[in-house]
């Protein structure tokens, strides 16, 4: 359910990122945890049978979690303490009471020594069963100790085959023990049931889940995921968008989150003040399933409706999350003594042309994270924005005149040349 245009999910998280600038200005509204420690990842894989089924790229879903591995792993930051936990990899029998017991961690949590980890994982071949439970309950143990921020992203091509232990319940027990332990998923098929319960997992600790299936995507998305750990924590902010701008709740930079139900336009409002920059990002997950060909819209526009800038995007059915972003850079004023420049309300929509199936369920919303940052404006006028191109009736403007001036050329070109046909 990931579209060709690679790492859509990581697009929008990366163009959360690039695009609202947070490593450039504090959250002024998100809670933020700072720690010296070194942040400790553990990777779990299911190596359970199924991971032999050849679907990902023309070869073994196996060979294709292998390969990722090697390349998250010669990315992985320095102050990164990362481990490895796999599950289902070495019982191939048919006792269930052994199967639901076959985790194991591969690679333990600390600084990481990439040719041992690459040797570890080379030797894993498609085992047995898929008891994802005891393995979040052992990774969980494995991060244990210390004030540093904790993260578990297990990737997983089936459901948990050793109930009656829920997944999903161990993941809320794990919320629950107050480590501030975060759970990311990630799934190798697109099937309804898998979706349900990684996501279920993910958002029980405050984590994301994503649907893979390149291998180039995986590695992509865990690299993100570990670099994420090593990123200060940043609390997103409930808040809930209105239907109109005037009602709008007032953002200040931030990460925050809201629902929006299909088909609806959601407004908040910032203000920018001259000399400031504004960067705001959304992107929309779709938590349940959903008809293809869908697209969402960001627009800056004044509180008297003209539009300043807007971001969109369009998707086909293959992928759980849609990001977009903008930038509207507001140019410095001259001012008369002490007066302080006055800010402008920019408002801000959040549109969506998601549709379902009538079996799907419309309420709650989707799940919406949007990021707002304020940043200096450019020194000088170096990109389209700065420039006001693509704002509504300037961008109208300049393409009416080039019209009328090559269309004068345009005329008076061919009766040129149809005067010097009639002399000869």
């Amino acid at each position: 359910m990931i579209i060709r245009r690679r790492l859509t999910v990581g697009v929008g998280i990366l163009l959360a990122t690039l695009t609202a600038g947070l490593g450039s200005a504090l959250p002024a509204s998100a809670d933020e945890t700072p720690t010296n420690a070194s942040p400790k990842v553990e990777l779990v894989l299911d190596v359970s049978g199924s991971m032999r089924t050849r679907d990902i790229d023309g070869q073994s879903r196996m060979t294709a979690a292998k390969q990722a591995f090697n390349e998250v792993l010669d990315a992985v930051p320095e102050q990164v303490q990362l481990g490895i936990r796999t599950l289902g990899a070495d019982y191939p029998g048919d006792d269930r009471k052994v199967g639901c017991k076959d985790t194991k961690q591969l690679y333990p949590v600390g600084p990481l020594d990439r040719t041992e980890a690459k040797t570890a994982v080379a030797t894993l071949a498609p085992t047995g069963w898929t008891p994802i439970g005891p393995a979040l309950l052992g990774a969980a143990d494995d991060l244990e100790g210390g004030d540093s921020t904790r993260r578990i992203v297990l990737i997983s091509d089936g459901e948990d085959t050793c109930g009656p232990l829920d997944p999903c319940e161990v993941a809320r027990d794990i919320a629950a023990r107050g480590i501030h332990l975060v759970i990311d998923t990630l799934g190798l098929v697109p099937n309804a049931k898998i979706r349900q319960q990684l996501t279920c997992i993910a958002e029980a600790t405050g984590g994301t889940y994503t649907a893979v299936q390149h291998t180039d995507e995986l590695s992509g998305r865990v690299k993100q995921l570990v670099d994420r750990a090593a990123a200060p924590v940043v609390t997103p902010v409930a808040t809930e968008g209105a239907g109109r701008c005037t009602d709008a709740p007032q953002l200040k930079p931030g990460l925050y989150t809201d629902r929006e139900k299909f088909a609806e336009h959601r407004w908040y409002r910032v203000d920018v003040l001259p000399g400031q920059e504004l960067r705001a990002s959304v992107s929309v997950f779709a938590d349940r399933a959903v008809n293809n060909d869908y697209g969402m819209l960001l627009r800056a526009v004044t509180v008297h409706g003209r539009e300043i800038v807007r971001g969109a995007e369009s998707g086909t059915g293959r992928t759980d999350a849609i990001s977009s972003g903008l930038r509207y850079p507001k140019p410095e004023q001259d001012t008369d003594g002490d007066v302080k420049p006055a800010a402008e309300t920019v408002c801000l929509q959040v549109s969506n042309s998601f549709s379902a199936p009538a079996s799907v369920k419309t309420a709650p919303g989707m799940p919406v994270e949007l990021t707002i940052d304020l940043v200096d404006a450019p020194d000088a006028a170096d990109d389209a924005a700065a420039f006001g191109l693509g704002r509504g009736w300037w961008l109208l403007g300049v393409l009416v005149l080039t019209g009328l001036i090559a269309g004068l050329l345009t005329g008076w070109i061919s009766r040129w040349r149809f005067a010097v046909w009639r002399t000869h």
